[in-house]
């Protein structure tokens, strides 16, 4: 007999006395069904105990129903009526979600006046009117409460409201005055050409200022291996449904990986069987952690995370590649030779994507397209992806910037390193030798609250703007 695991409190752990006992008598009262017997319920004569306490429950309960009044509301009509606006009739208004480098084309139900629900925009040509469970919950954060209403001064530790956006502007001004460290600008991936061309102007005003991307989920190892590979610091378009076997390693394309809105349509196009010419996308899924797509893989295998590096050598010298096979488990060999087998017949509509943010690994898996043809036909470089342009090195410099005192000005946007940087106590210490900081972040997270100054910025459904997730694509 296998030995029991798994307990429900200590007592029943160590098996004392009284846990047993509670076991054994799971009701400890007795139940209150008074001379029930097997005639059954219809033919049970109601103790009158328990008819008194039925019907005084019912009569209390219906006295305090009935002298309950619903509050009168009083529906108060507007002096001046906007216009194209019927009270209580749902406009709808095609917008863009903007967060964190992500950028997708939807439409929001509006009434009067107030954003209630968001859905994707069919018109667009990336996403074609899917949505995300971000996109879907971003609405909330609209109405959140702890979002920041006003400029804030951190005296202390504590936030103190500035009278008005002209003191704000002030108070940083002079701050700034007669500095002479660097200007640095630190934002998460900007897709908006309008505020880059702001950003560059600000730039060539401020003469050794710079602008520094930084993305808590970085995709700078597959920048720097593509600027290597082919000599473009871009990420491609992938397109899953020209791909007849698909390899992942560890990418989870459908749920979080770049672009899985995107992805996920392309993807389901290729999962559907025509019944004039029945075939279907073959799916590999090599992961460490159970993933949206491994659940939806045909073949999935479970690996070490320190062996990604090693199944993708391992991949690439099946598939023929002048490199030396590593020592790899008899399953995971046989998955392997399995998934090289079907990119060979595919070659041409294969394609082999990886989530590692290693150079090396991703050098490989270029490699591995190029052996089975994906460039042209499953990967594209015409359009390539502009959510993901942090470079991990860039911020690594500027940390050290600030902890050696470079650093004189440092201005924060949509970026929140000290809650998601691997190496956070370190930004902290830099931040403490910065003169000046600044956070435009709309709540006071981790970062926002070690900043001398706060100017919150708006929603996103609250903000004029645009967007560019991918060349010629603009919402």
């Amino acid at each position: 007999m296998s030995e029991k695991k798994y307990w429900q409190n200590f007592g029943e752990r160590v098996s004392s006395e009284s846990s047993r006992k509670l076991a054994e008598n799971e009701f400890q009262e007795e139940l209150p069904l008074e001379s029930f017997d097997s005639k059954g319920f219809l033919d049970v004569k109601t103790p009158r105990r328990d008819f008194l306490k039925y019907l005084g429950y019912s009569t209390a309960a219906a006295a305090l129903v009935a002298s309950c009044e619903v509050p009168v509301r009083k529906v108060v009509p507007y002096l001046i009526k906007p216009d194209n606006m019927v009270p209580g009739v749902a406009d709808y208004y095609a917008t863009t979600y903007v967060s964190g480098g992500d950028a997708i084309s939807i439409v929001a139900k509006v009434r009067d006046g107030r954003p209630i629900k968001l859905e994707g925009n069919e018109l667009s040509g990336i996403t074609k009117g899917g949505t995300s469970a971000r996109v879907q919950a971003s609405v909330l954060d609209l109405y959140d409460t702890a979002r920041l209403r006003f400029p804030v001064q951190m005296v202390n530790g504590l936030p103190q409201e500035v009278t008005s956006f002209e003191a704000f502007d002030k108070l940083v001004s002079e701050s700034m005055a007669g500095e002479t460290g660097t200007v640095v600008l630190l934002t998460s991936t900007i897709t908006s050409p309008t505020s880059k061309q702001i950003i560059t102007e600000f730039l060539a005003k401020n003469p050794g200022s710079r602008h520094v991307q930084y993305d808590a989920d970085s995709f700078s190892g597959m920048l720097q291996a593509n600027e290597a590979a082919y000599g473009k610091r871009v990420i491609p378009s992938y397109h899953f449904e020209n791909a007849k076997v698909i390899v992942s390693l560890g990418a989870d394309f459908l749920g979080t990986w770049l672009s899985p809105v995107e992805f996920a349509r392309q993807y389901a196009k290729g999962r559907k069987i025509d019944e004039k010419a029945p075939e279907m996308n073959r799916h590999y899924q090599f992961e460490s952690l159970l993933s949206l797509t491994g659940a939806n893989a045909d073949e999935r295998f479970a690996h070490k995370p320190s062996e990604a590096g090693a199944i993708a050598l391992a991949l690439l010298a099946a598939l023929g590649g002048n490199v030396s096979a590593p020592a790899l488990s008899d399953k995971l060999k046989a998955g392997i030779a399995k998934a090289a087998k079907d990119l060979t017949a595919a070659k041409g509509k294969a394609l082999v994507i990886s989530g590692s943010n290693n150079i090396n690994v991703q050098l490989i898996v270029n490699a591995i397209n190029e052996t089975i043809g994906a460039n042209g036909t499953t990967i594209s470089w015409a359009a390539p992806q502009l959510t993901r342009q942090g470079i991990d090195n860039e911020f690594s410099t500027l940390v050290a910037d600030m902890n050696e005192g470079k650093v004189s000005s440092l201005l924060i946007y949509d970026a929140n390193p000290a809650y998601d940087y691997y190496d956070a106590q370190k930004f902290k210490t830099g931040l403490t030798k910065v003169k000046t900081t600044v956070s435009f972040n709309g709540r006071l997270d981790e970062t926002a609250e070690l900043c001398k100054y706060i100017l919150p910025s708006p929603h996103f459904l609250e903000r004029w703007g645009d967007a560019e997730p991918k060349p010629g694509y603009i919402s």
